[in-house]
């Protein structure tokens, strides 16, 4: 259960950090694998969230990080469904006898955490309920290291990992990705919205560069094309991976915030 409160402060740390966080390239063929299971499983987390008001997304993260997107295991903790869970937290669910349907056990993992249409699933809110899953164990005892389990497979994490219960290691590699990785990635492509990240307005000046499918081989133009990426990131719902190449992602964010799409877009 979460330990630590959700400030402004952490809510503003939370926000930075997501609209800062790219995938490192080594990764991202990883990371596109794992959304396209998430996506192609979305009705199974919509009918799991939609009995108690919880955003499908944050329940598909849950099933990656906790039972590696396996049906036969406990959203609690990923022991197999065969029984009542046996780590932590034990003996879960209560009620009704083993086996059980994965439905019913994230129906009890979700509600004993006592998520609901009424918690926070703002941006921030939804990072602070996924760390808190996992625990504040990275952030109260070693806070020189963002949590892997958000952030694992990004430019905010590196290395340091706790390789066992209350066992440290600077060293440690994670190696699984991180939720708001994948949060991030799936944001990127559109696939999801937070409730306070309202569509921009589409009255601002635009920044041009030419659409092209591919990265140019002149750097200035690759510096133009990243400035005009993070440029995009500045506004509400807008999440473009500022990898230098002005394509089909960036021109689409463009028009959501200009009403056009770039110079030379097929589509405008």
């Amino acid at each position: 259960m979460p330990t630590i409160s959700l400030t402004e402060a952490l809510r503003k740390e939370y926000e930075n950090l997501f609209n800062a966080c790219v995938t490192r390239p080594e990764y991202i063929s990883t990371v596109d694998s794992i959304v396209k299971i998430l996506l192609e499983n979305k009705s199974r987390y919509q009918d799991v969230g939609s009995k108690s008001g919880i955003p499908w997304y944050f329940i598909a993260v849950i099933h990656n990080m906790e039972a590696g997107l396996s049906f036969t295991k406990h959203l609690h903790n990923g022991d197999p469904l065969k029984g009542r869970t046996v780590h932590f937290p034990p003996g879960r669910p209560l009620k009704g006898s083993p086996p059980f349907t994965w439905e019913v056990s994230a129906v009890d993992a979700l509600s004993m955490r006592k998520l609901s249409s009424r918690t926070d699933w703002s941006l921030a809110g939804t990072l602070y309920q996924l760390e808190g899953y996992n625990g504040f164990g990275y952030r109260i005892k070693h806070p020189y290291v963002l949590t892997p389990y958000l952030w694992s497979f990004s430019n905010h994490y590196k290395n340091g990992k706790f390789i066992a219960d209350g066992t440290w290691s600077d060293t440690a590699l994670s190696k699984q990705c991180g939720a708001a990785v994948l949060l991030r990635r799936m944001a990127e492509h559109g696939h999801i919205e937070f409730p306070d990240q309202p569509a921009p307005q589409q009255n601002t000046p635009p920044l041009v560069v030419s659409y092209s499918m591919h990265k140019s081989t002149e750097p200035l133009v690759v510096a133009r094309v990243v400035e005009l990426q993070l440029w995009l990131n500045t506004f509400p719902s807008i999440f473009v991976n500022p990898d230098g190449v002005p394509g089909k992602l960036t021109s689409e964010a463009y028009k959501k915030v200009t009403g056009v799409f770039l110079p030379g877009d097929p589509r405008g």
